[in-house]
C-alpha cells in the first residue's frame, strides 16, 4: 500500500479531498465537479479509501465518502518542525526590517 504522500501527491486525489473536507458527498456528485468519468473519480476514492485518508459509508443505494483525518494528522505532526524553522525565520526577518526601519527613522528619513 502507498504512504500517505504518495497518495496526496496526486493533483485530482488532492481535490477530492478538498471537495470532501466541506461536506460528504456521492461519487456522482465528485464526477460532475471533477469533469471525470465514473471509473476514474472511483479509482481514485478507492486509492484514498486504502491509504485511510477517506471513509464510505451507504445511505441507502448511495456511498457517501467522507475525509478521514487522522492520517492527515500525521503529516501535520511530521510538518511541525518545519513550521518551527519558517516562523523563526520570518521572525527573523521582522526583526531585521524593524532594526533597518529603526535606522532609518535615526537618519532622519
Amino acid at each position: 500500500m502507498a504512504n500517505t504522500f504518495e497518495v496526496l501527491a496526486e493533483p485530482t486525489r488532492r481535490r477530492i479531498l478538498d471537495e470532501l473536507r466541506h461536506q460528504e458527498r456521492p461519487v456522482n456528485d465528485l464526477v460532475e465537479i471533477l469533469g471525470m468519468s465514473q471509473p476514474g473519480v472511483s479509482r481514485h476514492l478507492r486509492v484514498l479509501r486504502e491509504a485511510g485518508l477517506v471513509d464510505v459509508r451507504k445511505d441507502a443505494q448511495r456511498r457517501l465518502y467522507r475525509v478521514r483525518p487522522e492520517p492527515l494528522r500525521e503529516i501535520d505532526a511530521w510538518l511541525e518542525p518545519y513550521r518551527k524553522y519558517w516562523n523563526e525565520q520570518l521572525d527573523a526577518l521582522e526583526a531585521h526590517l524593524d532594526s533597518q526601519a529603526a535606522e532609518d527613522d535615526e537618519d532622519g528619513e
